[in-house]
């Protein structure tokens, strides 16, 4: 025998059967050979029994390497269930040290049976270290077994100490090869050779943990996670490699200059969470993100990252479970939020604008836009922060005409007409209550922080205090609300402008004063587009400003009709170019006109009929795509039919296309179709010089069959086609009606970050804000403040403070989540069905025990047997002279007592 365990299947016949009694009945040594000489010699009478003998007698002696197993006492389990038992089984051992254990540690993680694991390696008698847990940590990340990671993590395995980027590098080149993940990896791994050139050394393919020989740094995955998280934030691991010299680094990386390998990973529960998301592990991804921090910001990204990921997923149901995915931690961010919102106010406002120096210093807000959360946003603790900042110190119930009047005679905002907070007071009382020496502390978003503008001076001395008319004024047009008013009226008065300058006063001559005025007018809103694509963010490179700007649809919109008017005018000098001049600032009217659109999301019942004319618009072109085939094969057939001598472009044009169009509509002109009424007048035989003024003559052959085209060409065009567009038309408005206050609120959103960086004054008076810009920021040197509504750069003990409150309430959520878990009916069911488990497990193991003192009670049968006959034989010999019979036992088993 080699110590090798044994698995023995009672009632499979043949010496299985026969090992299983032996060892079930457990024979003593004197009774044991002849036992099995007789069971051998029934079963197996040809047979060298001697030698058979022998071998059960070994195998009965290493009985602790033998585990029997009978479907019909134990019932039916996995076989996987039975071999680790009996692995387990025949390599107890005597010690509590964990190297000794750490083979059957590791097949339970191959075969996944932590049920196994739990009840016979992690049952509080092996003393295990965070070391000894390693290697089988990393076998339970690659192969997905988040139970098993939670097993080892509650048993002690320390991952601080356990994830260096060294084996996070190893967990992203041990990836599944048919992974999305794998092949961005193996992209971003061919665009950096491509980039080094054969010089470059890049790091050696050597055999990984998975047995693959793929090797991936995490420069690789720093560019992976760029490209899925935008460019509106610093890249992640971007820290690890010289950001002054990082063309340097992607050109020379080679495996002796990257000390950050033997680091430990500063935030493994990110880490490991991003590496989770990434290979869209759902499970494993989620309990990451229990055990991380910046619970709110950390299931944003994974949003974010899944969406991006499942537009480049090619499988339709892998797209589907990362939308999910994406889904379900969006939805965790806005659970968690929720609770910090419930808690305090005014942290969870902070928590929304504070920078996330873990995600490129974007804030939360930052995140759900991208991520397209709507829901997130929609949340009336964001929207109570957009309130708080579109009003600034205004009272928000002020009514639309007091801003309008105050907007028209500014002296009125001195006056009792529209009320104001006391800013000076509250900033008083709130930095008294600022004090977070605990976590449940009250962390509150300063009032005066609001009132500042873009343009406010942030230089205030010691004892300065500005006078009120300034304060006064400053909350007024510092308010969003107030610069959005002002864009409105103005933007009326410049489209007014614009229709009278091209209806009444626009002259063959030169431009009139009202021209001039409406040049300068477009000249300010191309420099309020300039300020905005250049000037607004000022920490990022020219080209990821420029990229920023033109993701807006508006802002497209904007530059669009810059250019047309800039064409036009230029068009307008020339006189043999002024009727194309006027025909393209006509044209520039609409454009400008359609901007209107954007200005008006802001109202409640406005703003989610233009999302549903946006989606409508995009249903017309797909039903204008059936429609223009349909009208072209009809028209061309008429065409054929009827003027098969016509020669002319323009009037082939005319009845292929705008004649069957317009007949959609009703107007058939049957004096050319219908053969009983055609025109006399008519030319054949066309040539290059016939009269236009003149039709082609009718071909009246074969006028049956144009008549019946007709008929169907409106039977399709009039019936099935339109009624396919209302339908289409009433599915998109009934989607969008149930999500209207969600897409309003999304909307609002965007259109108060917008209007927060504008500048107070609108075009044209906007070029004065500008000239007090550039002398503010330029010959000044005085820094911007408003931006700090919207991003703020906490100290490291505020923001520690602010990331333990936050951790405290996901814990809240979280428990309350698995009190609601265990109370549904599901889970209750789960609960029974475990008991029931537990149950048959006890059923069994009183069958074992029953087994055992039936044996117990034959070997203590026996030993009276031969304890009776050693004293009958002791009484009928003469070795003993004693006249006293032996005593004889009375009990409840004294009937078996006096068997012979």
């Amino acid at each position: 025998m080699n110590n090798i365990p044994w698995l023995i299947l009672a009632g499979s016949g043949g010496m299985a059967d026969i090992l299983a009694e032996v060892l079930v009945e457990s024979f003593t040594a004197e009774t044991l050979k002849k036992e099995v000489e007789e069971r051998i010699r029934k079963h197996f009478p040809s047979e060298d029994i001697h030698s058979l003998v022998e071998l059960v007698e070994k195998i009965f002696e290493n009985k602790q390497l033998v585990t029997v197993y009978n479907a019909s006492l134990e019932g039916t389990l996995e076989f996987d269930t039975i071999i680790l038992k009996a692995l387990f089984k025949a390599c107890k051992k005597q010690t509590t040290n964990a190297q000794a254990y750490l083979d059957e540690l590791k097949l339970a993680v191959a075969w996944s049976r932590v049920d196994i694991a739990k009840s016979q390696l992690f049952n509080g008698e092996i003393l295990w270290k965070s070391c000894d847990l390693e290697d089988p940590m990393t076998a339970a990340l690659i192969n997905n077994n988040p139970e098993f990671v939670k097993l080892f993590i509650d048993n002690g395995i320390n991952m601080v100490e356990y994830l260096s980027y060294q084996r996070l590098e190893e967990l992203y080149s041990s990836v599944e090869r048919n992974s999305l993940l794998n092949t961005f990896l193996q992209k971003k791994k061919e665009e950096r050779k491509a980039l080094q050139g054969k010089e470059a050394i890049l790091p050696p393919n050597g055999p990984r943990i998975d047995g693959s020989h793929r090797s991936y740094s995490l420069l690789e995955v720093l560019k992976v996670l760029k490209d899925l998280m935008g460019d509106f934030c610093e890249p992640v691991y971007g820290e690890l490699f010289n950001p002054a010299n990082c063309r340097q680094n992607e050109l020379s990386l080679k495996p002796q200059e990257l000390p950050y390998r033997t680091r430990k990973c500063a935030t493994p529960w990110t880490d490991l969470f991003i590496w989770a998301v990434l290979q869209s592990r759902n499970e494993m991804a989620t309990y990451f993100w229990e055990m991380g921090g910046e619970s709110v910001s950390s299931g944003l990204v994974a949003c974010r990252i899944l969406r991006e990921m499942a537009r480049h997923q090619p499988e339709a149901e892998a797209a589907t479970v990362m939308k999910e995915m994406a889904a379900k931690f969006a939805q965790l961010s806005l659970d968690v939020f929720n609770q910090c919102y419930r808690h305090s106010e005014r942290r969870a406002f902070r928590l929304l604008v504070r920078q996330c120096p873990l995600w490129g210093t974007a804030t939360c807000l930052q995140l759900a836009t991208e991520a397209d959360a709507r829901n997130f946003l929609a949340h009336d603790g964001v929207q109570a922060l957009l309130n708080q900042i579109w009003w600034g110190e205004m009272d928000r119930n002020t009514k639309t005409w007091k801003l309008c009047l105050a907007f028209f005679c500014p002296p009125l905002i001195y006056s009792k007409l529209i009320k104001f907070s006391n800013s000076a007071e509250e900033q008083r009382t709130e930095k008294t209550a600022s004090d977070l020496d605990s976590v449940d502390g009250d962390l509150l978003i300063q009032r005066s922080e609001i009132s500042c503008d873009s343009e406010a001076d942030v230089r205030v001395t010691s004892g300065y205090r500005r006078p009120f008319w300034m304060v006064r004024w400053k909350q007024f047009w510092g308010a969003p609300v107030t610069a959005f008013f002002g864009n409105v009226i103005m933007y009326f008065a410049f489209l007014f402008l614009f229709g009278y300058v091209l209806i009444i006063d626009l002259p063959f001559e030169n431009p009139s004063r009202m021209e001039l005025i409406l040049y300068f007018w477009v000249v300010t809103l191309a420099c309020e587009e300039i300020r905005q694509t250049f000037f607004v963010s000022m920490n990022i490179p020219m080209r990821k400003k420029v990229k920023l700007y033109y993701q807006d649809m508006w802002n497209k919109c904007d530059i669009l009709a810059i250019l047309m008017f800039v064409a036009g005018v230029t068009c307008r000098m020339f006189h043999s170019w002024f009727e194309m001049g006027r025909a393209l600032l006509c044209l520039d009217f609409m454009v400008f006109s359609f901007r209107l659109v954007h200005i008006f999301a802001i109202n409640k019942q406005l703003g989610p009929k233009i999302i549903i004319v946006g989606k409508m618009i995009k249903d017309v072109f797909f039903f204008l795509f059936f429609l223009g085939v349909w009208l072209m094969a009809y028209g061309v057939a008429t065409q054929g039919l009827l003027y098969h001598s016509e020669t002319r472009a323009s009037w082939i044009f005319r009845r292929v296309f705008y004649r069957p169009y317009l007949q959609i509509f009703g107007q058939i002109p049957l004096d050319e179709i219908d053969a009983t009424r055609f025109h006399s007048k008519c030319l054949d035989n066309l040539t290059a010089s016939s009269d236009d003024e003149l039709s082609a003559c009718t071909n009246a052959y074969a006028n049956w069959l144009v008549i019946l085209l007709l008929t169907i060409f409106l039977l399709v065009a009039n019936i099935l086609l339109v009624n396919l567009l209302i339908a289409m038309f009433s599915y998109t408005f009934n989607k969008v009606q149930e999500n209207s206050d969600i897409y309003w609120k999304f909307q609002r959103y965007n259109l108060i970050v917008e209007y927060h960086q504008r500048p107070a004054l609108a075009p044209p008076f906007i070029i004065l804000s500008h000239i007090h810009i550039f002398i503010k920021r330029n010959i000044r040197k005085i820094p911007t403040v408003k931006g700090r509504l919207f991003r703020i750069d906490l100290s490291e003990a505020v923001a520690n403070r602010l990331m333990t409150w936050e951790a405290v309430q996901k814990e809240n959520y979280l428990v309350s989540r698995n009190r609601i878990k265990r109370e549904s009916n599901m889970e209750q069911l789960k609960r029974t069905a475990l008991k029931v488990d537990s149950v048959l497990t006890y059923i069994t193991d009183i069958r074992e025990h029953d087994r055992r003192l039936r044996v117990l009670e034959k070997q203590v049968d026996y030993c009276t047997e031969a304890l009776k006959w050693l004293a009958d034989s002791l009484l009928q010999s003469d070795l003993i002279k004693n006249s006293r019979a032996p005593p004889t036992f009375t009990g409840p088993s004294s009937t078996k007592d006096s068997k012979p």
